[in-house]
């Protein structure tokens, strides 16, 4: 089987996309709770309309900025003076909205919002909860940002409900960004040294805390210690705030903090605070596995993600690969030289397999995409090897795309989205060995 003669445009693309196999790179991030509940609700000092406005121009200095409690003051934030090229749409005003939304300089295909199953009180007027946006760096470095607001106050009955908040969002993370690099931003209404509160679940799946590792050098606060609270709030050792950021990286990005800033300079012309709530930054260094490379993936928004990078880190070497198509693809898979097999998607359609020979490796793959239910899926898939040997399954369509292996390296996984069809695929490359 021969791709189609734009293979040769596309390798050339992806040649001069900056698909590399040591990429590093710095950006930066920005939390803020903008405290964006009608006046009269608000605790804040300041005019809502006024410091919002203002807001909307302060955080164009930040690459990734998460805000909380954009509920009535949307349209100042956005329309103002913000300059971000992409955004979250709202999901309305206090009420009916959660308030939280996420403004970025890099593209990112789509948000995903969860409200919370548990909540108490007057959190419960609202629909809280967190958001992921996959937030891509460069060319296959993907980072999933999260931002979140949990349940507020300290009364027994609200420190079960964020307790809950905190399990729901880890149950979320180890399900949809279990081999993803993570950060996760946000207002969550958490201390360590409360002993109501569980924000070391995160510790426990691999997170850590920015504050924790750049301004305590790694010291967790106790749980029962006496709270580190500050007036104002500032970056210190002894200052704990509930507006966290805490990261972890994966196979493929390592994630190294450089910086972190509780910020003070969150003022209007007369010196008084835009936000009852500090905007807390912080810098970031990346850098990617020299053995490992990943392509953009084509496709939709549906489905679950899934990604062979923690696999193709242990094992990159294939045996055999397959796809399972009629109309649309259905699934794909394949099975590592252990004798281990990952697929994804659905059983329908009808099976194509290869089994590799001694010496062969994939070195092509072509993607084309319609559009089924209002969604875009993967319509075919074809996957070649270095010995021309080749399987495909689906229908063509005029959309593709085609990814080819760099010079001595070879396809060793998969990434993308699926549910019981294919959404949306791309290539995990490694070292031909």
């Amino acid at each position: 089987m021969k791709f189609r003669q734009s293979l040769l445009l596309t390798i050339a693309a992806l040649s001069s996309s900056g698909v590399s196999h040591a990429e590093t790179g710095t950006f930066t991030t920005l939390s803020y709770n903008v405290a964006g509940l009608l006046e009269l609700f608000s605790s804040a000092d300041t005019d809502r309309q006024q410091a919002t406005e203002q807001i909307s121009c302060y955080v164009n200095a930040f690459d990734v900025v998460n805000v909380q409690e954009d509920f009535n003051y949307h349209a100042a934030l956005y329309d103002t003076c913000n300059t971000h090229t992409h955004r979250t749409s709202t999901t309305g005003g206090m009420g009916i909205g959660s308030g939280l939304n996420t403004m970025s300089y890099y593209p990112f295909p789509g948000v995903y919002r969860v409200s919370w199953d548990n909540c108490n009180g007057v959190d419960c007027l609202t629909p809280k909860g967190f958001t992921l946006t996959q937030v891509q760096l460069s060319e296959g470095v993907y980072v999933d940002v999260y931002n979140l607001h949990t349940q507020a106050q300290v009364a027994e009955a609200d420190l079960s409900a964020r307790r809950a908040n905190i399990l729901q969002l880890v149950d979320y993370i180890n399900q949809h960004s279990s081999d993803n690099a993570v950060i996760i931003a946000g207002d969550t209404n958490t201390r360590f040294t409360r002993e109501g509160d569980n924000i070391r679940e995160l510790l426990d799946i691999g997170f850590s805390d920015v504050w924790v590792d750049l301004v305590r050098h790694g010291s967790i606060p106790a749980s029962g210690a006496e709270a580190l609270v500050c007036d104002p709030k500032i970056t210190d050792f002894n200052c704990e705030i509930v507006d966290k950021v805490l990261y972890r990286s994966n196979a493929f990005i390592n994630l190294t903090p450089t910086d972190y800033l509780v910020r003070v300079d969150d003022l209007n012309s007369n010196g008084e605070k835009l936000s009852d709530h500090p905007p807390v930054a912080a810098n970031w260094h990346y850098s990617t596995n020299v053995n490992m490379q990943l392509s953009g993936y084509s496709g939709g928004t549906g489905g679950q993600f899934f990604s062979d990078v923690t696999a193709v880190d242990a094992n990159p070497d294939v045996a055999s690969v397959w796809l399972r198509a009629g109309a649309r693809v259905d699934q794909i898979g394949l099975t590592d030289s252990t004798g281990t097999s990952r697929s994804y998607g659905g059983t329908g359609g009808n099976l194509q397999a290869l089994t590799l020979q001694t010496g062969e490796y994939v070195t092509a793959v072509e993607v084309c995409l319609g559009v089924r239910n209002n969604s875009q899926r993967v319509f075919y898939t074809a996957i070649e090897t270095n010995q021309q040997r080749a399987i495909s399954g689906g229908t063509t369509t005029a959309n593709c795309t085609q990814y080819q292996a760099p010079n001595g390296w070879q396809i060793s996984g998969w990434h993308g989205r699926a549910a019981n069809e294919l959404d949306a695929l791309g290539v995990i490359y490694t070292p031909v060995n």
